[in-house]
C-alpha cells in the first residue's frame, strides 16, 4: 500500500461532506473496467472518506488494470523541491511504473501511452494560473487527443475558488507557469478549467480531448475547503495557499518570500533593517528547500501568518517591498513578467501606480473572462 501523509487535518463536519470525484467509484469504476489505465497522481490523490486510502490503492483492490502512475512537478510523494528534477521509477509498493511528467518529459509521449485507453487525472490544485499542475493537465489532455485516448478527470475543490482576480496572461508571455489567457486567480476547478481548455480550443492544433470530469458531491465555488494533505512542499497549510497568488510575485524578485523556513509563501522580508521587525534566516530544509534565496541571510520584513482565511489576491506586499528597497528596476528578476503573463504590470508597478489603479487596468479583461468562464461552470457560484 502507498501511503503518503503530511500531517492529515481534522476535517470538519461541513468538509466531510464534500467529496472529491475519486470517491464517487460509482460514477467511473464502470467505464474504467476492461481498459487499460494511466493515472496521473501524486501524495493529493488520497480518499479522505477511505481512511485516507491512495486512489492507487483503491483502483487496483477494484480489480483495475492500472498500467502506470505519471506524476507532475515534485513527484509522486510531493517532496521534490520546487524546479528539481523528478525521476522516472518503479513504485516499490506496487510494481507499477512511475512516469515523470515535469523536467524534460513534460509532455507523455506517444510511446508513454500507446498501451493506455484511458487516463485518469487525480490531483489536488489550488487555483493559481502559475501552479503547474495544470500545466501538467494540458499536456496530458494534449497528448491524449493526439493519440486517440480518453481522459476522465476526478474533480477536486478549488480552495481558492470563491473570487477571481490577477491580470490575464497575454499572447507571448506562455509557459509552464502561465499556458491559458486566464487570470492569475481563475476561478474554476481543474474540471471546470479541462472543459474549457476543450471549449476554446487551445490544445495544439486546436484539438479537442475526449473528456470526462467526476464531479465533486456537496461543494459550491463558496464552500470552504481545508486541503486534508499539502498540495506541494512549499505549501503546508490553508494560509500559505490563500496567500500564494499575492507572495509568489517575490518569486520573480530579490525578495525572499519565505522559502526555507517552515513558513514559506506566509512572509516576504530582505537583509535590511528597513523592511520591518519580523526577522528570519532561510537555511536548507531538505524536502521543502534545499537551496533557497538569500539563505544563511537574516532577513527583516512582515509576517503574514495572522491573515484571515478570507484573504484575497493583493499587490500591497509587492508594492511595499518595492517602495523599501529604493532599487527600481534592480528589484525585479526577468522571471516576474512570466509570473504575472504580462509586462504592463511591472511597467505600472515601477511608475508607482496604487493598486486600485492597476486592477482597474485589467477589469475589462476580467470581466471578458468572467462571461468566458460562465460556459464552463459545473458548481455554483
Amino acid at each position: 500500500m502507498i501511503l503518503f501523509f503530511f500531517g492529515i487535518a481534522n476535517l470538519t463536519a461541513r468538509q466531510i461532506e464534500v467529496t472529491p470525484g475519486s470517491e464517487r467509484p460509482e460514477l467511473y469504476l464502470d467505464m474504467l473496467k476492461g481498459k487499460a489505465v494511466g493515472i496521473v497522481a501524486n501524495q493529493t490523490s488520497i480518499l479522505t472518506h477511505s481512511q485516507n486510502k491512495h486512489v492507487v490503492d483503491f483502483l487496483l483492490e477494484q480489480g483495475i488494470n492500472l498500467k502506470k502512475v505519471f506524476v507532475p512537478e515534485h513527484g509522486f510523494r510531493g517532496d521534490v523541491d520546487a524546479g528539481k528534477k523528478v525521476d522516472s521509477s518503479i513504485d516499490s509498493k506496487t510494481g507499477l511504473p512511475i512516469v515523470s511528467l515535469y523536467g524534460n518529459n513534460k509532455k507523455p509521449s506517444a510511446a508513454q501511452i500507446a498501451d493506455l485507453d484511458i487516463i485518469i487525472f487525480d490531483l489536488q490544485d489550488v487555483g493559481v494560473r502559475f501552479y503547474t499542475y495544470i500545466s501538467t493537465m494540458h499536456y496530458v489532455m494534449e497528448a491524449a487527443a493526439e493519440n486517440n485516448k480518453k481522459v476522465i478527470i476526478f474533480d477536486r475543490p478549488n480552495p481558492n475558488g470563491d473570487y477571481i482576480d490577477g491580470p490575464v496572461l497575454k499572447r507571448g508571455f506562455e509557459s509552464f507557469v502561465g499556458m491559458h489567457p486566464i487570470p492569475v486567480v481563475h476561478g474554476l476547478t481543474v474540471g471546470e478549467l479541462a472543459k474549457m481548455i476543450n471549449g476554446e480550443k487551445w490544445l495544439k492544433g486546436g484539438l479537442t480531448c475526449s473528456l470526462e470530469v467526476i464531479p465533486i458531491a456537496n461543494w459550491t465555488h463558496k464552500t470552504t475547503y481545508n486541503l486534508p494533505v499539502k498540495p506541494s512542499p512549499n505549501l503546508p497549510n490553508d494560509i500559505a495557499i490563500r496567500l500564494y497568488p499575492s507572495t509568489c510575485f517575490f518569486e520573480g524578485s530579490i525578495i525572499s518570500l519565505g522559502r526555507g523556513t517552515l513558513f514559506p509563501f506566509q512572509v516576504y522580508g530582505y537583509p535590511d533593517k528597513n523592511f520591518g521587525e519580523f526577522t528570519f534566516t532561510p537555511v536548507s530544509i531538505p524536502g521543502m528547500s534545499t537551496n533557497p534565496p538569500l539563505k544563511g541571510q537574516l532577513c527583516y520584513g512582515v509576517d503574514l501568518r495572522n491573515e484571515p482565511l478570507t484573504h484575497r489576491f493583493t499587490l500591497s506586499y509587492v508594492i511595499d517591498a518595492l517602495k523599501k528597497s529604493g532599487k527600481g528596476e534592480a528589484f525585479f528578476k526577468g522571471y516576474f513578467n512570466t509570473l504575472a503573463g504580462t509586462d504592463e504590470l511591472k511597467k505600472q508597478l515601477l511608475e508607482g501606480k496604487s493598486e486600485a489603479e492597476i486592477k482597474r487596468s485589467w477589469s475589462a479583461d476580467l470581466e471578458a473572462y468572467k462571461k468566458k468562464r460562465t460556459k464552463y461552470l459545473i458548481y455554483e457560484d
